[in-house]
């Protein structure tokens, strides 16, 4: 059995007379996402930096790789926070460094490397999250949301083991909220770090996170996959999860996933009982990875966005589009069979505009690509199902190169 990463064992943790952490215990495995969701001031912020080790708790242990961290030498301990970056809530940059040497401060203090590598990480991770240009300023000269990418670079340029995040979209706009979940999500994939993110943004969270745990009254009342705290029964997370979700996707304007699967639900219910066919269209983006290293997540969360809206608004007013991922867009089509899926999908991409969707800028060797997919709904067809036969029957919708 996969043993945890990082335990809490009981982790109890009062302020005063205020009663924080009230028995936490809660799992984080190695090479995954895990997302702490719950109210205000439930503790969340606090939980981080007990595993940070910046607060000890009162009573009851955190373990790394099964130690407790309170019986480790001291040298132990120190390459243990060595393995860890935190993104604080209010990015914590210091206004007397520019923002090239507030990148560079983790890199100087913890490794001994040349300054030409120093160089190039900053260069890459600035280009990454879109920095350019304000090597030499100041964070005081700098928008909020500026200063949040800023602290994202500083806490990813190590290539951390570990990477704790307080509330990173804080205060960003929907293409630099998203370009910062698409990074988390793309680096995660990429270097395995171990991601543990504090959050309230719904359903945005289950998008990139392998497991989610929710905190009320200073202890983690469940924890499970995105999809089993969605569908859990508990009417108190379900009330938390439904105060904070829209009934629409802020970067894609269509509905959220949760809302387009309940809709699925409601065409699936038609066809069991009157035989109203449905057909549904799966759009991915391919090659995703690629795109984000040549031209910058928020570029490509903009492409994103483009495309959605030209979706959007050349589908029949009767289909329900949503988005199914990071980078998948789900339509269900109401009362259309596979043959007339394919007619609809025809006269889309005879509508779609590679200039609409790129915008203006040119992107030297770019390369976007969509590949589309049909199936046809059968009486006891699972959205995971269906979704699979779509995916498995892709073919490239079209591929986009400005240059």
């Amino acid at each position: 059995m996969n043993k945890p990463l990082i335990e809490l064992e009981n982790v109890f943790k009062k302020f005063g007379q205020k009663q924080i952490l009230d028995g936490v215990n809660l799992s984080i495995y190695r090479g995954e996402v895990t997302t702490i969701i719950g109210k205000s001031g439930v503790g969340k912020s606090v939980l981080l930096k007990h595993i940070i080790g910046l607060l000890k708790p009162d009573s009851g242990r955190i373990l790394f790789k099964g130690q407790p961290l309170s019986e480790m030498k001291k040298s132990a301990r120190q390459v243990f926070k060595s393995k860890i970056s935190y993104l604080f809530q209010g990015s914590a940059l210091f206004d007397s460094l520019s923002v090239v040497d507030n990148i560079a401060l983790p890199l100087r203090e913890k490794q001994s490397l040349p300054a030409a590598e120093i160089k190039k990480r900053i260069r890459n991770i600035m280009q990454q999250l879109d920095l350019s240009d304000i090597d030499d300023k100041y964070p005081s000269q700098l928008s909020g949301g500026m200063q949040k990418r800023v602290a994202l670079a500083r806490a990813l340029v190590t290539d951390p083991e570990i990477v704790l995040f307080d509330e990173p979209t804080t205060g960003l706009d929907p293409i630099r909220k998203n370009a910062v979940h698409s990074m988390i999500a793309d680096y995660q994939k990429r270097f395995g770090f171990t991601g543990v993110v504090v959050s309230h943004e719904i359903p945005d969270i289950f998008y990139f996170s392998q497991r989610v745990a929710m905190l009320e009254e200073g202890r983690v009342i469940i924890e499970g996959t995105p999809k089993e705290i969605q569908q859990a029964t508990d009417p108190e997370v379900q009330q938390f999860i439904r105060g904070l979700e829209s009934h629409r996707d802020d970067l894609t304007d269509m509905h959220t996933q949760l809302q387009g699967e309940k809709r699925f639900l409601e065409e699936m219910a038609r066809l069991q009982r009157h035989q109203v066919v449905f057909s549904i269209i799966l759009f991915s983006i391919k090659n995703m990875e690629e795109i984000n290293e040549a031209i910058g997540h928020a570029e490509v969360q903009t492409v994103l966005k483009n495309f959605s809206v030209q979706t959007l608004n050349n589908l029949r007013i009767t289909d329900i589009c949503f988005r199914y991922g990071l980078d998948k867009i789900l339509a269900v089509l109401p009362n259309t069979d596979i043959d007339q899926a394919r007619m609809v999908f025809d006269k889309l991409t005879k509508e779609l505009k590679a200039e609409d969707i790129i915008g203006v800028r040119p992107y030297p060797e770019f390369c976007f690509s969509v590949d589309a997919g049909f199936a046809e709904a059968q009486q006891d067809s699972q959205i995971e199902h269906i979704v699979a036969i779509a995916e498995s029957a892709q073919n490239e919708l079209f591929e986009f190169k400005v240059c």
